[in-house]
């Protein structure tokens, strides 16, 4: 949707005398970001919306607005600005609900008259943010190659604050075990290390004892 600068007319009065309201003399499209418009009171710029903020809330030149309907309209553009640099963060890459608290949360200090419990709740609703789909990101993601214990994926989905029902569903379909991670593990590093300090290593990974000094072992298998 393409919005064309809107102007009033010249010699229009910008200002009722008789009251305390103001009027909305142009809407104009930003340069930077054709999805936002800058909104004039009175000849002056006084904030911007978005496009589909400026149909909602049904902004057009000519009108006349109240005090309190301005302070409602910045309200409205702070709100604006929050909601969509967190859309543009979480379509970064998948993020838990708990990494999205805490993001809003530092932007909710930033613009203390921004909801950003809103924010958050419209991101959910549209599924941007989402504990499941953040998961499976996290298990694909995370040293596929190298090698993880699943002691240590589950530690770390919980401090991103992801349900135990959703890890436990998420690490089953994975298809990944500990017995697969430390094969990865041994045939990256064997050369390296003895095999008493690639067991101190996988221990410190997060891996069983018992289950690393039998992979180390030889009659294990062939690496």
């Amino acid at each position: 949707m393409r919005i064309e600068r809107l102007n009033m007319e010249k010699g229009s009065p910008p200002v009722n005398s008789q009251t305390s309201t103001s009027c909305i003399t142009s809407i104009s499209p930003q340069q930077k970001n054709q999805n936002r418009v800058n909104i004039s009171i009175d000849g002056k710029y006084a904030f911007s919306l978005d496009i589909a903020q400026v149909v909602d809330l049904k902004v057009k030149v000519g009108i006349d607005i109240t005090r309190e309907r301005l302070a409602e309209l910045k309200r409205a553009s702070e709100f604006g600005k929050v909601y969509q640099r967190a859309l543009e963060w979480s379509l970064s890459r998948p993020h838990s609900i708990r990494e999205a608290q805490d993001y809003l949360w530092r932007k909710g200090r930033e613009k203390p008259l921004v909801d950003v419990e809103l924010v958050l709740s419209r991101l959910t609703e549209a599924g941007y943010i989402d504990d499941e789909k953040f998961a499976r990101y996290w298990v694909e993601s995370r040293f596929v190659r190298r090698g993880m214990s699943l002691k240590r994926i589950r530690l770390e989905l919980k401090q991103k604050g992801v349900p135990d029902t959703i890890i436990e569903q998420v690490l089953g379909e994975s298809g990944r075990s500990d017995e697969v991670e430390i094969k990865k593990i041994i045939e990256k590093k064997r050369r390296l290390y003895s095999d008493e300090k690639l067991l101190k290593y996988l221990i410190r990974q997060g891996f069983n004892y018992q289950l690393a000094k039998e992979m180390l072992s030889p009659q294990t298998q062939d690496f």
